[in-house]
């Protein structure tokens, strides 16, 4: 496998692209067009792009993460969030993005990390081509930022687990074959102990997907509630051992929130080259509407979220190479950069004016998108609180 040097503190994680990665990245510049083919039609309509999906396919990305030995690429922590960002700035599809990441993250990871040689074997060739989508359930209804509160159950019998439970807001629900599930295998025992993830087939007997929801942004990445009547799984889908789920847990969601908001952040990057090239065109009492002070103070304070959020993805790289205190840079990050994209997605439509409005031209949806960055992997409340503790209050 190709070398990456590691990424210093502050540094940008484009200038550690490597001379052999440079030419996919060149193609994936070809890609766009067809990312982003129809894409407000169906963010209108809540629909998955199954057209933007094959060329994600097609441009290889689905097997990003997953060893070459399996078909895939097995990208660097740098060069992963490299290539989200990238995508990123130049898919407007940002559901398209988000259901990418949850295959990535919820399912090649996890299996690639944990799973057995059995395991790996059967399932991420398939997960790196891309003809198996994958999806994990975790949030049930009465457990959402405590995720150990679930009730999912898995019971061991013979050869098998037994599931029961219900599982809600789930991403990737309705076009997923493969879903990692968590479920407690143990009925006294706390987190660390009593979970356990498994790698079930959604065509399962007694596995059923509920109706799609309806969601106010990201609304092409696909999602719906999911319930478990006597789901009898093999005991060899079992991911590592019984009881380990909240390690792998604690795996997946770190490498989830550095995907997803290095997606965030070549989205911002998106949104402020619009915002710029607006600003110069846009023509009011005789000038450009960029030489009003109202307007470059707020473009500028949007640069300063940007670097700022580019900055903490950065860090996370950091973190992920084992540098730091990698649980208050993550919480940190993802805090900062959630809010960050919020910030400029208001700053986009008001400097925009009544066109930034207007659903016809996208500058709206990212105030959408934006808002839900705040909610899922962990709300700004939750983070705030372990920054908090990490700090030693």
């Amino acid at each position: 496998m190709r070398a990456i040097r590691s990424l210093p503190l502050g540094g940008t994680i484009e200038n550690y692209r490597t001379d052999m990665m440079a030419p996919f990245f060149e193609g994936l510049e070809q890609w766009a067009p067809a990312f982003n083919d129809g894409w407000q039609d169906d963010d209108m309509m809540g629909r998955f792009g199954t057209d933007r999906w094959k060329a994600v396919v097609e441009a290889g990305l689905t097997g990003v993460v997953t060893s070459e030995e399996e078909g895939g690429l097995a990208l660097s922590v740098p060069e992963l969030t490299d290539l989200l960002e990238t995508f990123g700035h130049i898919c407007e599809d940002s559901g398209l993005g988000f259901s990418l990441s949850t295959h990535l993250c919820s399912t090649c990871l996890p299996v690639e990390r944990f799973g057995s040689d059995a395991l790996r074997a059967e399932l991420l060739p398939k997960l790196a081509e891309g003809s198996l989508v994958g999806a994990h359930a975790i949030t049930e209804p009465d457990s959402g930022s405590d995720a150990f509160a679930m009730k999912t159950t898995a019971t061991k019998d013979g050869d098998d687990y037994i599931l029961n439970g219900e599982k809600c807001f789930i991403s990737n629900a309705p076009i997923a074959d493969i879903m990692v599930v968590y479920a407690r295998t143990h009925p006294t025992k706390g987190a660390l102990g009593g979970f356990s993830a498994f790698a079930v087939d959604t065509k399962s007997e007694g596995f059923t997907i509920g109706k799609p929801r309806k969601k106010m942004g990201i609304r092409t990445a696909p999602m719906a509630d999911l319930y478990f009547n006597n789901v009898r799984v093999p005991a060899s889908r079992l991911i590592g051992r019984e009881g380990q789920g909240f390690s792998i847990l604690d795996y997946v969601m770190r490498w989830e929130i550095l995907s997803i908001f290095a997606l965030q952040t070549g989205e911002m990057r998106r949104q402020m080259d619009r915002s710029i090239a607006h600003a110069k065109e846009r023509q009011q009492f005789g000038a450009a509407i960029g030489s009003y002070q109202a307007i470059s103070h707020r473009i500028a304070d949007m640069h300063m979220r940007l670097q700022s959020a580019r900055s903490w993805l950065a860090r996370l790289v950091q973190a992920m190479e084992g540098g730091g205190n990698a649980s208050l840079e993550f919480a940190s990050a993802k805090l900062a950069i959630s809010e960050a994209h919020v910030a400029n997605s208001i700053d986009a439509i008001t400097l925009h004016g009544g066109s930034g409005y207007m659903v016809e031209t996208g500058v709206e949806s990212h105030l959408r998108n934006a808002m839900g960055g705040l909610i899922y992997s962990g709300t700004s409340d939750i983070q705030k609180n372990r920054i908090a503790a990490m700090l030693g209050l």
